[in-house]
């Protein structure tokens, strides 16, 4: 009986440990457990420096050395542009050309479109030489003409990259050219920057696209003169060339005996768009170029964040930002709210921050108080920003001036008698009503109550706003000692800066 006992318990032992062994297994091939896909890697360029970024992100996809500073020759010019458009008057503004603006230029840095001291171009004219033929001689009399004079022009451009971000220890720019100057230098983490600013702006990316642009005439074109794109990326039609790219849309040729080949250049697909940037290239800047591309577009999507910052709020509804308090109905998002990620990630496989202050990421929005920041594996992959919605002037809420004893408002109108009511032999109502408000009191019994929780409303709105107000006063006080430091290190201060502005647009 006993090693019968025993016989099954073996049996029942061994019965457990095969069960859960089994389930074991069936729990693990039912609920399989995936790790994030790891960041691609599988591509590398022979320039010195280069980097691919995300145009609606900014999350950069592939980078080497990009944080190293190198001389960034004609790439300047898109700079260049970007502050000309966004502080000329009008692109039918006529430009002249001066001695120096023809003439002081790097020896051997060539005139390709014989422009002439005297020469009157429009500022629009001035942008197809600068980005498609790269002229030197346009860069110049655009400075003088939006700058007062090179040195203000340059100012605007080092302000200008400061507000992207972009830092003094890997850019700065001594002239609208690109021409050698140790003082300029660029990082291609910051020439991405600018390049997505650039390439943002719709009426350089109008220009910078085109191939061609027909000028009317010169002094020494009376007949006119055909500008021409040089970026072969852009022109090339031949699909068997080593540059044929029809995905790349704009871009930019820089070259200088001390930079050698750079190259900046957008590309869409579909309904990503990339901008790459080469430093330094020993006469492989398409080829990198196309490698970049190609990586970016092959390894990675674009998923919309849009409903994942409620995670951000709390049971009640609210966010606390520099002590205040918001709803969602209180804030707008502005930026975009893409997230990029290797294909097969998903949104779950990034990891969301709301970052304040100093630390949100440049370029911010006119008052945004708050980054919303997507991580991957620690990389940047994407960022909007929380943005205080207008605050609507409400109208004031005015009292009927006479209800009649039938209960209809009559507002701003004399209580006139209706052909009902009986009339006594004065022909007046038998209730004549008192001059101004007449109002019964069990409706005053409900208006008193009623207008003393409004008022509380109104008091608490008041508070809300009062901290609200506060808080932008803060952040525009932030913003406004970043900007002096930032002209500090361009050796301006305010005063000087507001005055040549001044004295520009007049």
């Amino acid at each position: 009986m006993n090693e019968r006992r025993l016989h099954l318990r073996r049996i029942t032992n061994r019965s457990i440990a095969w069960i859960t062994v089994l389930l074991f297994f069936l729990q693990s091939w039912a609920f399989p457990v995936y790790a994030a896909p790891e960041w691609p890697h599988d591509t590398g360029i022979e320039a010195a420096a280069g980097i691919v970024v995300d145009a609606d992100t900014g999350a950069v996809l592939f980078g080497q050395g990009i944080h190293s500073r190198y001389a960034p020759a004609s790439i300047t010019k898109l700079l260049t542009a970007l502050v000309a458009i966004e502080n000329c008057a009008s692109l039918d503004d006529i430009v002249t050309f001066s001695h120096d603006a023809v003439y002081d230029v790097e020896s051997g840095s060539g005139n390709a479109l014989a422009l002439e001291e005297g020469d009157q171009l429009t500022v629009r004219d001035c942008l197809y030489a600068l980005l498609l033929r790269s002229s030197n001689q346009a860069g110049n009399a655009l400075a003088e003409h939006i700058g007062g004079s090179r040195e203000g022009f340059v100012a605007m451009m080092n302000a200008r990259i400061r507000e992207l971000g972009c830092t003094e220890e890997e850019s700065n720019f001594a002239n609208p050219s690109g021409l050698n100057d140790e003082n300029q230098y660029v990082s291609a983490y910051d020439m991405a920057k600018i390049g997505r600013a650039a390439f943002a702006n719709e009426t350089l990316m109008e220009i910078n696209s085109a191939t061609s642009h027909q000028i009317d005439h010169t002094i020494n074109h009376p007949d006119g003169l055909r500008v021409e794109m040089e970026h072969k990326l852009l022109i090339t039609t031949d699909e068997n060339s080593e540059t044929y790219y029809p995905k790349a849309v704009a871009g930019k040729t820089g070259w200088t005996s001390i930079a050698r080949n750079t190259l900046v250049t957008c590309a869409k697909d579909g309904d990503r768009t990339l901008v790459s940037v080469i430093l330094k290239s020993p006469q492989t800047h398409y080829s990198d170029t196309i490698a970049l591309m190609n990586f970016g577009f092959r390894n990675f999507q674009n998923l919309d964040s849009t409903g994942a910052e409620a995670a951000l709020f709390d049971e009640q509804g609210k966010l606390n930002v520099g002590g205040t308090d918001y709803t969602r109905d209180e804030l707008l998002i502005e930026g975009s709210r893409l997230v990029t990620v290797p294909l097969g990630a998903s949104l779950a496989d990034a990891q969301m921050q709301l970052i304040t202050g100093s630390e949100m990421t440049l370029p911010l929005p006119e008052g945004a108080i708050a980054e919303i920041r997507y991580t991957y594996h620690d990389r940047v992959v994407g960022s909007s920003y929380f943005v205080p919605k207008p605050e609507e002037t409400q109208p004031a809420e005015t009292l009927p001036s006479a209800i009649d004893h039938s209960g209809e408002e009559n507002a701003g109108t004399p209580s006139q008698p209706s052909e009902s009511e009986p009339m006594e032999a004065s022909g007046q109502p038998e209730n004549p009503a008192k001059p101004g408000i007449n109002l019964p009191w069990d409706r005053l019994l409900f208006i008193v109550p009623a207008g003393v929780v409004g008022l509380g409303v109104i008091a608490g709105s008041i508070v809300i706003a009062k901290k609200k107000k506060q808080e932008r006063i803060r952040l525009e006080e932030v913003r406004r000692e970043k900007r002096r430091k930032r002209l500090e290190e361009i050796g301006y201060t305010e005063e000087e800066f507001r005055r040549m502005m001044e004295e520009r647009r007049k």
